[in-house]
């Protein structure tokens, strides 16, 4: 068992190191299967038992996450997020205004389901959209992948990060999001003004009216109307004090009890790989725990951590452009109890680690969303291009949500 325990930091290492870089030199393996294997390791290693492995994993966590993809999937398949579009094209008459419909609905519907749905659904809408009115793609992805993030930032079912944050600190979701609301309210105004100002050439060229308005979306009416009044009452039950994750896998369960919705559909639009890659991490992070090795993660990260709001977002936003937010996350989860005020500690990493998403194309899954299928359609969002104007938002909302939270603690 000695061994086994200083074998424990070295596949620690060596998984975070996988995780961060997205593959291994010469082998085709994705954060998903590196987290795996880096957990089967752990107990094959016997660095941890079976069963300690599986104390190690939060069910809570998985069915919150797997109940919202569940939830997105079937808006997706209504017709929503077309419909969505289709209002887009039709209520456009300016660059500017374009740009701040998208943002407000990318950010408003990230804060409601998860953030990655929504940019896998709306990125070729923009890009059909940009490309009928002749239009620069690129601020308005900017646009789209930067206020799918911040917009996240306001509510616990937002993004993975925050699932993850909700769940282990047992902080509300009505107090989350009267506390982080406001810093994704400011944030995504201050994102559609440096937008505008970094691609200034884009938003003072003339308007041309070419036919922006599209034809009716295909919409499954009923379909809507049933996810519509699912979502309605899953809302107001989160408002309510009801356990988050037991009223999103009860929204879920209902709104696949459908004689039209086939579920083999329903689960083609659900992220197994995001799953998988949660559990691993669970467990290999729980190996921290097993071998005292947490210990010392404190004692490095508990001076830094409990610096205050300003030195934690910084540890946080360099952690978590380092190694991915999640995983940022994870380490932050056994010291983060321990601290003066873990109240305000987890709603600074969940605030940092998701707004420090924006810094660069590979912050967050959103942004490699994004720029993946902008190249699928012959659009370049470039890791320098993102960076125009990835560095000041991110600056700036991290700015204001340190100033936020420091003044009302």
């Amino acid at each position: 068992m000695a061994f086994a325990a200083k074998l424990a930091l070295p596949l620690v290492v060596l998984t975070y190191f996988g995780v961060a870089a997205g593959s291994y030199p010469g082998l085709k393996m994705n954060r998903a299967t590196i987290a795996l294997v880096g957990a089967v390791a752990m107990v094959a290693f016997n660095i941890m038992t079976p069963a300690t492995a599986m104390q190690a994993v939060d069910p809570n966590t998985l069915v919150l996450l797997f109940a919202m993809m569940v939830v997105s999937a079937h808006l997706r398949l209504a017709g929503f997020f077309d419909w969505v579009s289709q209002w887009l094209a039709n209520h456009t008459h300016s660059p500017r205004r374009l740009l701040v419909y998208i943002i407000v609905a990318a950010g408003v519907l990230a804060a409601l389901v998860l953030n990655d749905t929504v940019v896998v659904a709306f990125t070729p809408l923009v890009l059909t959209l940009t490309e009928r009115l002749e239009r620069d793609p690129l601020p308005y992805l900017m646009g789209l992948a930067a206020a799918a993030n911040i917009g996240s930032t306001a509510t616990i079912t937002g993004n993975p990060q925050n699932i993850l944050i909700g769940q282990s600190s047992g902080i509300g979701y009505v107090d989350f999001l009267v506390t982080l609301g406001p810093v994704a309210i400011v944030g995504l105004a201050l994102a559609w003004v440096i937008i505008v100002i970094v691609y200034r050439a884009e938003f003072s060229r003339p308007w041309a009216a070419v036919g922006a308005q599209t034809a009716g979306a295909e919409i499954n009416a009923w379909q809507m109307q049933k996810c519509l009044v699912v979502i309605g009452l899953m809302l107001a039950a989160f408002l309510l004090g009801a356990p988050i994750a037991l009223a999103a896998i009860v929204a879920a369960a209902v709104l696949l009890i459908s004689r039209r919705t086939d579920p083999d559909d329903v689960f083609g639009h659900i992220d197994w790989p995001l799953l998988v890659f949660f559990t691993g991490l669970f467990v290999v992070t729980g190996a921290l725990d097993a071998t005292h090795l947490s210990d010392a993660l404190f004692t490095a990260l508990a001076p830094l951590a409990g610096g205050g709001v300003a030195a934690l977002t910084l540890v946080a936003a360099a952690l978590s452009n380092l190694i991915s937010n999640v995983p940022a996350v994870l380490l932050f989860r056994s010291v983060v109890p321990q601290l003066a005020n873990p109240r305000l500690a987890w709603l600074t990493l969940a605030m940092a680690s998701t707004l420090a998403g924006n810094l660069t194309l590979l912050g967050s899954v959103a942004n490699l969303i994004v720029a993946e299928t902008a190249r699928g359609h012959g659009v370049r969002l470039s890791f320098r291009e993102y960076l125009r104007a990835g560095v000041p938002i991110t600056v700036a909302t991290l700015a204001v949500g340190i100033g936020w939270l420091s003044s009302i603690h």
